[in-house]
C-alpha cells in the first residue's frame, strides 16, 4: 500500500492549454475520476477546490479530500509521499508539486527558467495535445485514454467513480441540460431549439424535464443538480459538467458538439455525439465565443428533428 497524492483542482482543463484562471472546471475534474482505479489498494489524498468536494466526497477510492488552499500548501510542503500525480498545469501548483516529497512524480511540473508548466516524461503527449491547437484537433484518443498514459498505464476502460449517491428514481424519460457555463458560451445551443426538442418528444408522449425549470436549489447545489441528472434515462446536453455527471451515472447520452471535440469523451457504449450537420472547417475550434460570427453558430447547426431521431431510438419509439 503505498501513499499517493494527487492534485486536480480543476483550474486547467487537462486536455486544454495552460491557463491561470481561478474558473473551476468541474466537469474535468469528474473525468479524472477513472485514474483512481489505478490507486483503489492505495492511502489517496486528493487536493481539489472547494467547489468541486460534491463530486469526490464519499468516494471509495479517496482516504482523505483537502481543499487547495494556503493551509493545505503548507501542509503538503512539509508531508512525504510515495506518488505525486499533479494534474494541474497552473506554473504556482506545478512549483507546489515540484517541493512535495515523493519517490515517483507524474503529470506536470515548474520550469524554474521559464516560469511555465512543463511535463514529466510520461506527460509530454498530453502536453502536446492540451497546448497545440492542430495537435488537439486530429487527436483520436479519449481523455480517459490519456490520463492513464500520463502514469504510464494503459487504459482498459476503467470508470468515472463519483462518490455522491443520488436519492432519486428514474421518473422521467428525457432530461434537457440545457445550460451552458459562462466559460463556454459557444456550446450552448439555442432555447429555441430546446424548444422545439420538446414538441416534438412530448407530441409522442415522451416525458420531459429541463434544467433550466428547475428550483434554484438544482442550479446551485451539485448534490441537487446530480439527484436531477439522476431522475431521467436519457440526458440531451451539450459538452459540459451535466454530460459528465450522467456518464457517471450510466445514463443514455446524446451528446450535443460544436467547438469542442467529441472524440475525447468515452460514453462506454450507452451513448452518442451529435455533431453540426454541416461540415465546418473551423470545427473544432476551442473557441469560448464564435470568432467567425456565424449564425445560427455550429451547434446551431445541429437540428431538433435530428436530436429527436436518437432520443427515439433509444427509447425503442419510431418518429413516425
Amino acid at each position: 500500500m503505498e501513499k499517493v497524492l494527487i492534485i486536480k483542482a480543476g483550474y486547467s482543463e487537462i486536455l486544454d492549454k495552460e491557463s491561470n484562471s481561478r474558473k473551476v472546471s468541474l466537469g474535468d475534474v469528474l473525468r479524472t475520476t477513472p485514474i483512481l482505479h489505478l490507486f483503489k489498494d492505495d492511502k489517496v489524498t486528493w487536493v481539489t477546490d472547494k467547489e468541486a468536494f460534491p463530486l469526490l466526497e464519499g468516494n471509495p477510492f479517496i482516504e482523505r479530500l483537502l481543499p487547495y488552499d494556503f493551509t493545505t500548501i503548507l501542509q503538503l510542503e512539509s508531508e512525504e509521499f510515495d506518488t505525486v500525480v499533479n494534474l494541474e498545469k497552473i506554473p504556482g501548483i506545478c512549483a507546489l508539486a515540484d517541493k512535495i516529497k515523493a519517490w515517483k512524480k507524474y503529470g506536470f511540473r515548474f520550469n524554474t527558467q521559464t516560469g511555465n508548466a512543463e511535463p514529466h516524461e510520461k506527460a509530454f503527449e498530453v502536453l502536446a495535445v492540451s497546448s497545440k491547437p492542430e495537435a488537439k484537433r486530429i487527436n483520436e484518443r479519449t481523455s480517459n485514454e490519456l490520463v492513464f498514459e500520463l502514469v504510464g498505464k494503459k487504459w482498459g476502460g476503467e470508470e468515472y467513480v463519483l462518490g455522491y449517491k443520488p436519492s432519486t428514481l428514474e421518473v422521467y424519460d428525457v432530461g434537457f441540460n440545457t445550460l451552458a457555463g459562462s466559460k463556454w458560451p459557444n456550446k450552448a445551443w439555442s432555447m429555441e431549439n430546446w424548444n422545439r426538442l420538446e414538441e416534438i418528444l412530448k407530441n409522442k408522449g415522451v416525458k420531459v424535464t429541463r434544467q433550466e425549470k428547475q428550483g434554484q436549489e438544482v442550479l446551485v447545489n451539485l448534490n441537487k443538480y446530480i439527484d436531477w441528472v439522476n431522475s431521467s434515462k436519457i440526458i440531451v446536453t451539450n459538452d459540459s459538467l451535466g454530460m459528465h455527471i450522467g456518464i457517471a451515472l450510466k445514463k443514455d447520452i446524446i451528446a450535443l458538439f460544436g467547438p469542442t471535440p467529441s472524440k475525447e469523451v468515452y460514453f462506454y457504449n450507452k451513448g452518442k455525439a451529435i455533431l453540426p450537420e454541416q461540415p465546418l472547417e473551423c470545427l473544432p475550434c476551442f473557441n469560448p465565443v464564435c470568432n467567425k460570427k456565424l449564425n445560427p453558430s455550429c451547434i446551431g447547426l445541429i437540428s431538433p428533428e435530428r436530436v429527436a431521431e436518437e432520443v427515439f431510438k433509444a427509447l425503442g419509439l419510431t418518429s413516425s
